[in-house]
């Protein structure tokens, strides 16, 4: 450890010396840009036209260029939404420029993800990811690990390394109860409620900020929120020509490459841009490899008055497959053990399928219009389609023809009725809409009115491919084939009214209407033909009061229902009375923030309290399925702290805390008893009482510690710790995930290098202490004679390993 720091600081100052050398001595120009109101515009291009020299302001808006030679030059400030200033300038050594933009009276898309978002003003516990903190991050790891640092945040690996199926929980809600849209577009596959990151490869690079709700939060288009929302805007196209080249190297051979380039504004009114990533990793875990590509296309035509934004992304991921998890006697033995695609040869030699493999195309098109009637009125609405198709490549050993529909045959004097085979379960799906909304903003009162329309259609089969005994089977023969179809309409309103100068009242009232069936054999002959449909009201309302101007608290009371998934409404079929119910969320939320120079803390406390929230129990149907169970009632009741504290003017530390009760209030286990003396069994239950949810931490507490070194040059020290989980409800010992502390050490720098507007260079270390840990995992129980068994598979992580980035902007 003490080489490995000493070679980081040596490199650090190697660095620094080298990009000190690329620096010209000479004139500087510096200064501040603003909106008519003073706020500070961070992002704005800021560029001397004659010199092909430039930069971007910081967080606050001021931005500095030096290496300059006394004499006349052009200074262009440009950014999305306002008029190009330019002044020519006599320079002599020093020069403070401070800039006003003035608005563009033309709309984007802007005011469609801010419909479904939390406003300055909304009494709602939310963190915003601004655009440069993701790109800090991005050296090609999945979404969930991005938003790592977000205060009640658990995210999760399959292969160990951050890259391919990774996932997310927050406050211990899954992901299949957060609702994801993209520029207000819904992101969840609506039958199993979930966003799968793997099949948006380096979205992060497309992204301007991220908007993370915890709780009901504000009502939003597609599934519903019953735990969090995640609101994503995606980069606008700039005002100015760009191109810029990333590349992140690494361990477990992960590379990631990205090409990106904008027209700039043609005409005042058309601009265009477009990014190309590909992103390959072998992963931690055995044969977890990652091969991965995607493409964002958007083009923005405005008017005066009106605006037309065209999205276009594209992904496409080849991965292997993980989710089985590791046994957990292998832990100690080899913890990158992967049971998926094992089988024994008629020698009995063990061997790994090559191609045990998930493969999916997700791609999305969507088209958003805005008008500006007045300064007070406005309307957004958007066109969504996404088409996916893929499909899950397994082998399987010794398979029963009848379970395929197939019919023994004899060949020779043999009777042939069971084969090694290889498989594909496909999924392919067709996902569209309208949303859209209507704002109205006037004095005292900003009122937003809007919902949405949409329709999936899914298609779930089977195909065998392969056969060792195929008989007379056709290549290619389809064994099953079911379809799922969902419906849905949603209105919603929202008000926030400035009851005096310090104190505004919020309200939100949403009606959602949900119509899902489903038809058809599942692979194993089960009829899947169903329908269900639900009605609910979400309503909403709280204060937020601005105690001083440093001091800002808020309440609010919220209601939030869900329906159950495919998978919950699949386990339970041929059992009427095992038939899910929809769930129901009680949530409130009470905050106070401090503004302290420029530091700043918060503190949130929340009560969620569920009625029929759904569980896994053991519990099996009367067809011999493990099945969710809702369970009356239960609830999480947390405080959530958080700090961003300017120690000095070199050290910078932002933190946050997490603390909860996550309780069912009486749960029953179900189980089957064997007397192993004639594997006889017996169906029984007990009655546990009040237990811990499955996958819900009592701690979550994250770290970023930032030292700058010089104005080049900035150190990170990040951790994350997460304490004990059950991965089910009986609150067993052997049925946990242990508490761990992670720890990794980043290294900014950022050298100004003439005719070049941005260079990037960093170096992370993961794990720096080597932690053998795992931060997911699943299983279960049974029971023999009277004593409990337990069976587990556990998703290990990465020990230390190393990622580097390099991203240049012209």
């Amino acid at each position: 450890m003490r080489r490995l720091i000493c070679f980081i600081v040596f490199l650090a100052y190697s660095l620094t010396v080298v990009a000190d050398g690329f620096q010209e001595k000479g004139s500087v120009i510096r200064g501040k840009v603003t909106d008519r109101e003073g706020n500070g515009l961070a992002g704005a291009a800021v560029t001397v036209g004659n010199k092909g020299l430039g930069t971007h302001t910081g967080s606050d808006g001021h931005f500095i260029i030096s290496g300059l030679k006394d004499g006349k030059y052009t200074l262009r400030v440009s950014f999305i939404g306002y008029r190009t200033f330019t002044r020519d300038l006599d320079l002599k050594k020093e020069l403070v420029m401070d800039v006003v933009l003035i608005q563009q009276p033309f709309l984007t898309q802007e005011v469609l993800v801010n419909a479904t978002r939390a406003g300055e003003h909304s009494p709602l516990a939310y963190s915003v990811i601004q655009k440069d903190a993701i790109r800090e991050q991005n050296t090609g790891q999945d979404m969930p690990y991005l938003l790592s640092l977000t205060p009640s945040l658990v995210e999760t690996s399959e292969a160990g390394n951050g890259v391919g199926y990774t996932n997310l929980r927050i406050r211990g809600t899954d992901a299949n109860r957060i609702n994801v849209t993209i520029d207000g577009i819904p992101l969840n596959d609506p039958e199993s409620q979930q966003v799968f990151w793997v099949d948006l490869p380096d979205l992060a690079s497309s992204v301007e900020n991220i908007q993370v709700q915890r709780g009901a939060g504000t009502s939003s288009n597609g599934s519903g929120a019953f735990g969090a929302t995640i609101s994503i805007e995606t980069t606008n196209p700039g005002n100015e020509p760009f191109a810029e080249v990333s590349s992140s190297a690494g361990s477990f051979n992960t590379l990631k490459n990205m090409v990106a380039a904008g027209t700039g504004l043609i005409n005042g009114k058309f601009a265009l841009q477009m990014r190309l990533s590909d992103l390959k990793s072998d992963g931690y875990i055995d044969r977890t490899g990652s091969d991965h590509r995607s493409a964002f296309i958007n083009g923005i035509f405005r008017t005066d008055k009106s605006s037309l934004k065209l999205n276009i992304l594209l992904g496409q991921e080849h991965t292997g497959i993980g989710w089985w998890g590791v046994p957990q006697d292998s832990l100690v033995t080899n913890r990158k053990y992967n049971p998926a695609g094992e089988y024994t040869d008629d020698s009995g030699i063990v061997h790994y399928y090559d191609n045990e493999s998930d493969n999916y195309e997700q791609d999305h098109f969507q088209l958003i219009y805005g008008h500006t009637f007045s300064d007070a009125f406005s309307l957004n609405a958007a066109l969504h389609y996404t088409r996916g198709k893929g499909y899950y490549e397994e082998y399987a050993e010794d398979q029963p023809l009848v379970d395929y529909g197939l019919v023994p045959f004899i060949t020779g004097d043999s009777l042939i009725s069971t084969s090694d085979l290889v498989r594909r379960l496909w999924l392919a799906n067709d996902f569209y809409g309208l949303v859209y909304s209507v704002r109205y903003q006037k004095n005292r009162l900003e009122a937003v009115a809007g919902g949405g329309a949409n329709l999936y259609n899914g298609d779930h089969y089977g195909n065998i491919i392969w056969m060792q005994n195929a008989g007379e089977t056709p290549k290619g023969y389809r064994w099953y084939f079911n379809t799922g179809k969902k419906e849905e309409i949603s209105i919603y309103g929202k008000v926030n009214f400035a009851l005096s100068g310090s104190l505004n009242a919020f309200g939100d009232l949403q009606y959602r209407y949900v119509y899902y069936r489903m038809a058809g054999p599942d692979a194993d002959f089960t009829d899947l033909t169903q329908k269900h449909s639900y009605g609910f009201f979400n309503p909403k309302a709280g204060l937020f009061w601005s105690v001083t101007p440093e001091q800002d608290a808020y309440l609010s009371f919220s209601v939030a229902h869900r329906e159950p998934t495919r998978e919950d409404y699949k386990e339970a079929s041929g059992d009427p009375l095992s038939t899910p119910h929809p769930e129901t969320l009680y949530d409130t939320e009470l905050g106070y923030k401090l503004r302290k120079g420029k530091s700043l803390f918060g503190v949130n406390l929340y009560a969620m309290l569920y009625k029929d929230q759904l569980v896994p129990t053991g519990q099996l149907s009367s067809v011999g399925y493990s099945i969710m169970t809702n369970v009356d009632k239960s609830y999480r009741i947390g405080i959530e702290t958080s700090a961003d504290i300017r120690l000095a003017k070199i050290v910078n530390w932002n933190l946050n805390l997490t603390l909860s009760s996550n309780k069912i209030n009486s749960f029953t286990e179900y189980y089957t008893d064997y007397n192993t003396g004639d594997w006889t069994s017996q169906y029984m239950s007990r009655d546990l009482g009040t237990v811990d949810i499955a996958y819900s931490p009592t701690v979550i507490f994250s770290s970023d510690f930032q030292l700058d070194i010089n104005k080049w040059t900035s150190c990170h020290i990040i951790s994350k710790y997460v304490g004990k989980q059950y991965f089910d409800n009986t609150m067993s010992a052997a049925r946990t995930i242990d508490p761990y502390f992670v720890n990794k050490l980043r290294l900014d720098l950022s050298p100004r290098i003439k005719n070049v507007k941005g260079l990037e260079i960093q170096l992370i270390v993961n794990n720096i202490f080597n932690s053998m840990y795992e931060n997911n995992a699943y299983g279960g129980n049974w029971y023999e004679n009277g004593v409990e068994k337990t069976w587990s598979y556990y998703f290990p992580q990465a020990g230390t390993n190393y990622m580097c980035r390099l991203d240049i902007r012209f």
